[in-house]
């Protein structure tokens, strides 16, 4: 039974509410943040039902730990980083990293134009559900969460040159995936 409420409420009643256990508030957050939320989890999964998985154990580490987030500050923020932090978990339990050095990786720069300025969101979002777990956890944390090579590499208890080969590899693989999409190819 769905009920509509006509509650007008502020950040700080949201909360107390949500602190309390109450279900509506809980689910007034849910529904708020679920897109934001759940386009972090996709950039970090391989596939939707994983994306999923990491969505709803952010939330849980959100409901859990609500009463310690600091009314002023961004919910936002303070929620986009307990769900990158639940997929970080997520990685350091399920996979097995596999060391790879620096000095492994080739020269991949290229003078052709940039393929993901060609491609929809939607292809982007597919190409990088393709990379390894490593590859696209690098990726995600240095592209789209703005960490250096040093944070990454003490979240992920790898090396700083392992960070930074990964991601010459993500984007390499990401090129190929990418232009592979548009007709051109692997290669020039």
């Amino acid at each position: 039974m769905e009920i509509a409420l006509s509650i007008n409420y502020n950040e700080r009643d949201l909360i107390s509410a949500c602190v309390r256990k109450e279900r509506w508030a809980q689910q007034v957050l849910y529904e708020e943040f679920y897109s934001p939320l759940m386009a972090i989890c996709l950039r970090y999964s391989h596939h939707e039902d994983e994306a999923m998985d990491l969505l709803h154990e952010s939330f849980i580490k959100i409901f859990r730990s609500i009463n310690k987030y600091q009314p002023g500050t961004s919910l936002g923020a303070w929620m986009r980083r307990i769900t990158v932090n639940t997929a970080i978990d997520y990685y350091r339990r399920k996979v097995r990293r596999r060391t790879e050095n620096i000095d492994q990786a080739f020269d991949l720069s290229t003078d052709e134009a940039d393929a993901i300025s060609k491609c929809s969101e939607q292809e982007i979002l597919a190409a990088i559900q393709k990379l390894t777990p490593a590859y696209r956890t690098v990726f995600n944390l240095y592209v789209i969460e703005g960490y250096s090579h040093k944070e990454i590499a003490e979240q992920l208890k790898i090396t700083e040159s392992t960070s930074r080969s990964n991601l010459v590899k993500a984007r390499s693989k990401l090129q190929v995936l990418l232009k592979g999409q548009h007709g051109r190819g692997k290669g020039k």
